[in-house]
């Protein structure tokens, strides 16, 4: 369904109904019955075969990634240091979102790689888009609540738009259609002899990445932030009149948590009430005492510390795009060449290009920031993404290593389901959400957990 974290890597059944299709016309066509079952039987070892050559690695590639998102969401309250970083810097928990972009972009340079009909296929992307967007704004927009506000339904006016489902939908929508339009011709796959080829036959979509790369920064450092206000509830209480904070900035080119471009476009555009209610800057020593944890302000806490930001926001899901482009780029090494130590040598020279320029340009001062979706940030953790996936296709793919990792490689393909089971709250809500006579009566008190 959804090549984002599903794991398929071909068109739904196209590939089967048409080898069904080959097969029974091959069947009819010849005099002798015998004939066409042994065309039937070749195409099916032919259809084994191809399944065989699966990228198993990539299963095994989402796989380490759900389980580094269930890692991090579960025990970053407890160890503080593989959370998400407050502000500026990278963490553990801040490779999760772009190593599932990338994957996208691996995922679907392998389901395109031959299109039939690119208005079919279009039409298919975009509707698994919007499933994938709906998806998204139901388990994240506020209807599933936290576990200790088990409150039913949503107000939609402060519904939350922007999320982690909703900018993979975005980012899978651009890079399908790029790898659907704009590339070159179809038909030669095969005709593959030096790295520029590559350059030439995708240079459309390289061109969109350095556009998109380019409006990010100019908008980040050229659009003028101006003073804002927002309103915070007084004691939690919706009920009664809210107090009114103002923000001072009428800067450009701030990277802070305060006045940056990124959080001044979602509140003009999705609204602030719209926006994620508990930003991860609130974990910064200014905001928090416990810091890098959530904690009591400090007396001389700035007032956007308690201001809505969204990190999943509109300008730095651009730079998101770009990442799932790079993940195409990988996806393309493996479509047009064959050999596993030509992948492996191009996959780590683009590799080593990324964590170069990333580094290079942390050290300039625009620092990883996984919040703004830096251009540091973007090259850095796509080039450690790189190094991952070619060492997973050595050790899974190359030597042969699967048993091992088949547990990684059973929850790479039902990364969807368990995303939402255990990311999403849901499976805690069902145990906390259903009680007899008070909360603490639940479903774990009934068995003796709790």
């Amino acid at each position: 369904m959804y090549e984002a974290i599903r794991g398929r890597d071909d068109p739904e059944g196209e590939d089967d109904v048409e080898m069904a299709l080959h097969a029974r016309s091959s069947a009819i066509d010849q005099p002798n019955a015998a004939v066409g079952f042994n065309t039937i039987e070749e195409e099916s070892c032919k259809q084994k075969q191809k399944q065989n050559q699966r990228i198993v690695s990539l299963d095994v590639f989402r796989g380490i990634t759900v389980a580094l998102m269930i890692l991090v969401d579960n025990a970053g309250g407890i160890l503080p240091a593989i959370n998400h970083s407050p502000w500026n810097g990278s963490t553990l928990a801040d490779f999760v979102m772009p190593f599932f972009l990338f994957i996208v972009g691996i995922s679907l340079a392998l389901t395109y790689k031959q299109l039939a009909c690119r208005g079919v296929a279009t039409r298919k992307a975009i509707l698994r888009a919007s499933k994938l967007l709906t998806l998204g704004i139901f388990l994240q927009g506020g209807f599933i609540h936290r576990i200790n506000d088990l409150t039913y339904g949503v107000d939609i006016k402060y519904m939350r738009w922007m999320g982690i489902l909703q900018r993979i939908a975005i980012a899978y929508l651009v890079a399908a259609l790029c790898e659907i339009w704009l590339k070159g011709d179809n038909n030669s796959i095969n005709n593959v002899n030096s790295g520029s080829y590559l350059l030439r036959k995708y240079r459309f979509q390289w061109a969109l990445a350095l556009m998109l790369t380019t409006l990010y920064l100019s908008l980040s450092y050229g659009l003028y932030v101006p003073d804002w206000d927002f309103q915070v509830p007084i004691n939690g209480n919706s009920s009664s009149a809210p107090k009114l904070f103002t923000v001072k900035c009428g800067v450009r080119g701030d990277t802070g948590p305060a006045c940056n471009a990124v959080g001044m476009i979602d509140r003009k555009i999705l609204g602030i009430r719209h926006l994620y209610g508990r930003p991860v800057y609130a974990r910064t020593q200014q905001c928090s005492i416990n810091s890098p944890d959530y904690g009591p302000s400090p007396s001389d806490a700035p007032s956007w510390c308690q201001a809505p930001f969204d990190p999943e926001g509109l300008l730095s899901s651009v730079m998101a795009i770009v990442t799932c482009l790079v993940g195409l780029h990988y996806g393309h090494i493996i479509v047009h060449y064959k050999d596993h130590r030509d992948r492996m040598v191009h996959w780590m020279m683009t590799t080593s290009c990324l964590i170069f320029l990333g580094f290079a340009l942390d050290s300039c001062g625009m620092h990883f920031n996984k919040p703004l979706y830096s251009f540091s940030y973007t090259c850095f953790t796509a080039g450690v993404a790189g190094i991952l996936f070619t060492g997973i296709y050595f050790v899974v793919d190359v030597c042969g290593y699967r048993r091992p990792t088949v547990v990684m490689e059973w929850m790479g393909v039902h990364a969807l389901m368990i995303y939402i089971l255990a990311a999403c709250n849901v499976v805690p809500l069902l145990l906390l959400g259903f009680y007899w006579g008070e909360p603490r009566n639940n479903f774990l008190w009934l068995i003796g957990v709790s």
